[in-house]
């Protein structure tokens, strides 16, 4: 019999009730039952610590932040909405009674090579015209990287564990596995969330090194599109006390950007709650008159 995350986690719970201050411990056990691995080895060096409570998980909203990336202080960064066609979220529509709208990608952005510009062109026009827009969360497709850290609404969690980190996000399951502390193969098999290899620096922060993306992806939610050349480094840090997760991005594309660029995220700490299942893929059905867009299917197994 499989275990939900939320039934071992009752389970655990009745055979050993935690203490109080015992959350760290019980989120140990999470991982061992998982088939993950203990967590014990993480605790002989100082590391930034994203999984304190196996409930507790963490929201790319709030604060200015959300589904855009963020500019960086200085020097090139992400594609923007073009100012001709103002973006209205649903939550801004609800607050304003303006109609909501679709994001549409400010081409002038200097990082575009041009075979990027002319497809995003395309993107543009379907969405003026009146076609949902495309996001990898709303067709239930795996986002890439760095796209990932743009997954709305539901939180993502940590576990951390002496030779890996998962990045688990709540909705369809979406999963990122970064391998601590190991060199990046030689050449590896293009996937859609590549090869992530990280390490922890001045006891504060994770930085995850990515690379061996397939080119099916997007970059953001303005269909930014990237080659297999994309080269992503994120370094996650706490701030604010530990209320807030920092992610400062720097990515490089020969094949697609015309200059390295940097963008900015940040999660804020969601409220204690289980890990729900959400099914994503059993509902990706044409409800608002938009084109589906068939979901990815393997088919070959991958080992």
């Amino acid at each position: 019999m499989v275990l939900s995350l939320h039934d071992a986690q009752q389970s655990l719970e009745t055979k050993f009730p935690p203490p109080d201050d015992g959350r760290r411990i019980f989120a140990a056990l999470i991982c061992f039952s998982a088939g993950v691995g203990s967590v014990s080895g993480a605790g002989r060096e100082a590391v930034p610590d994203f999984a304190t409570d196996a409930n507790v998980g963490w929201i790319a909203s709030g604060m200015g932040f959300g589904t855009d990336f963020v500019q960086p202080p200085s020097g090139p960064g992400p594609v923007t909405n073009d100012p001709r066609y103002p973006y209205v979220t649903n939550a801004q529509a609800a607050a304003t009674g303006k109609q909501p709208t679709f994001r549409v990608a400010d081409l002038s952005n200097p990082i575009l090579q041009p075979w990027a510009v002319e497809k995003m062109k395309q993107a543009n026009a379907e969405v003026v015209a009146g076609k949902v827009a495309f996001t990898a969360d709303s067709r239930c497709y795996p986002s890439g990287v760095p796209s990932f850290l743009l997954f709305p609404a539901n939180p993502v969690r940590f576990i951390q564990t002496a030779k890996e980190v998962l990045m688990i996000w709540q909705q369809n399951q979406e999963t990122r596995r970064v391998y601590l502390n190991v060199p990046h193969t030689v050449t590896p098999k293009p996937s859609w969330y590549g090869e992530s290899i990280g390490h922890y620096e001045n006891g504060d922060t994770l930085v995850v090194d990515t690379i061996g993306q397939n080119d099916r992806t997007y970059v953001d939610n303005y269909r930014t599109p990237h080659s297999t050349q994309l080269h992503v480094v994120e370094r996650f840090r706490l701030i604010d006390g530990g209320r807030t997760i920092e992610v400062n991005v720097h990515v490089e594309d020969p094949g697609a950007f015309t200059t390295p660029w940097n963008a900015i995220q940040r999660y804020r700490r969601a409220g204690a709650a289980p890990m729900e299942e959400m099914i994503c893929a059993e509902n990706n059905s044409d409800y608002f008159n938009y084109d589906v867009v068939p979901i990815p299917q393997s088919r070959t197994p991958d080992f």
